[in-house]
């Protein structure tokens, strides 16, 4: 935690003119239709008090930020939630128009806005498209009605369609759909069902997300009373299922979740994982720029009346040497498709060893290590052995 006032960016402030420009954005945005029961990220219903608040905050916080950090220039902008398109058309114009306004969008790539189905509008997504948004992840998580009424989703499948097909009419060329398995009730018929379904649409993008069960929601609380159970065995022949019926029609698995015609990776979520630097605006975001992280506080009221106190809204911070980095760049770049450098696991032969044994790591010409599709499925597991 840190005390009233205290700068959690002072470190940076001396090195700014040598830094190295920060070339990743995330803008959190906390606002939802309905807070569904499964997720754990930070949000809270929509509250019309606190949005203009709240818009004013995340441009002043950015304008702080700007003055303390290397240079921001960033290649991938992510506006997460929460529901980021649960703000209207006129409060997204009045805060992309002031990054436009603020930031040199000059070298920008990708800008990525999440979007639910129940809050797409052709006027929404065409705004969205003219002030430089390119990707539009939409978080449809199933089309079985029955699994969406289990999942608290406002939307239902023919909305959901519906709401592609605006996203392709207002011109947005590259499109993920997320969809969650695992879920209470959910039959591997519905599961082979939801992805025919999705690859038959032609995203450029799908997540395909194992659900789990997170501290602080209502799943979790259910979880541990024992009306909800997990079942690992079944979970994984779904995985197996998501990974073939995906390979089959043209995705590639670059990620453990996540699947990509070719080009068409998320750009800003392989920074990430890559361990590029990043800034994050809005309660709850982390940052990450050099050795140091910091995460605002999760609560938007204490947000905005932070900022406009002109207080920072920084409650947490931690130094992140480069020990720590080459661990969490093991740990995430085993996730990918490429996974790390031979040399970075130089240090533990035996276990790359007895991993490759148990048919979890294979080494690729000597250079890089991968996981197996099996190795994928106990991913945390063996990135632990090397933390």
């Amino acid at each position: 935690m840190l005390a009233k006032g205290e700068n959690p960016n002072a470190a940076l402030q001396s090195e700014r003119a040598d830094g190295e420009e920060v070339r990743h954005l995330y803008v959190h945005i906390p606002f939802c239709p309905k807070v569904c029961p499964y997720c754990s990220f930070y949000k809270e219903t929509s509250d019309r008090n606190k949005t203009q608040a709240f818009l004013d905050a995340v441009l002043r916080e950015l304008d702080g930020q700007q003055t303390m950090l290397p240079p921001l220039r960033p290649k991938t902008i992510f506006f997460g939630g929460g529901t980021p398109s649960a703000l209207s058309t006129p409060q997204l114009e009045y805060l992309l128009g002031g990054l436009r306004e603020r930031l040199d969008l000059g070298a920008l790539e990708e800008w990525t806005l999440e979007m639910n189905p129940a809050t797409v509008s052709l006027e929404k997504a065409r705004a969205l498209r003219a002030l430089g948004v390119n990707r539009i992840s939409m978080g449809v998580q199933s089309w079985e009605p029955q699994l969406l009424a289990v999942l608290g989703r406002v939307h239902s499948a023919e909305q959901a369609r519906r709401s592609y097909e605006i996203l392709r009419e207002a011109g947005f060329e590259n499109v993920n759909l997320d969809l969650i398995f695992g879920v209470p009730t959910q039959t591997p018929e519905m599961w082979r069902r939801s992805l025919e379904t999705t690859v038959a649409m032609r995203p450029e993008h799908i997540s395909a997300y194992n659900l789990t069960y997170e501290e602080d929601t209502e799943f979790f609380r259910r979880f541990v009373s024992g009306e909800l159970r997990q079942d690992e065995d079944a979970d994984a022949a779904l995985f197996e299922m998501t990974a073939d019926t995906l390979a089959a029609a043209g995705y590639e698995p670059y990620e453990i979740s996540n699947f990509a015609r070719p080009g068409r990776e998320c750009a800003h979520n392989l920074a990430y994982w890559q361990g590029a630097d990043y800034l994050g605006l809005g309660p709850s975001a982390f940052s990450t720029v050099g050795e140091c992280r910091w995460a605002n506080v999760r609560d938007t009221a204490a947000y905005n009346a932070r900022i406009h106190a002109g207080e920072t809204a920084v409650d947490f911070r931690e130094d992140v040497p480069p020990t720590m980095r080459r661990a969490e760049s093991i740990a995430f770049g085993l996730r990918t498709n490429r996974g790390v450098a031979a040399r970075e696991l130089a240090a533990w032969p035996e276990k790359v060893a007895e991993f490759g044994e148990l048919g979890l790591l294979r080494v690729m010409a000597g250079e890089r290590v991968i996981l197996t599709r099996k190795g994928r499925l106990l991913a945390d597991t063996v990135a632990a052995a090397f933390i």
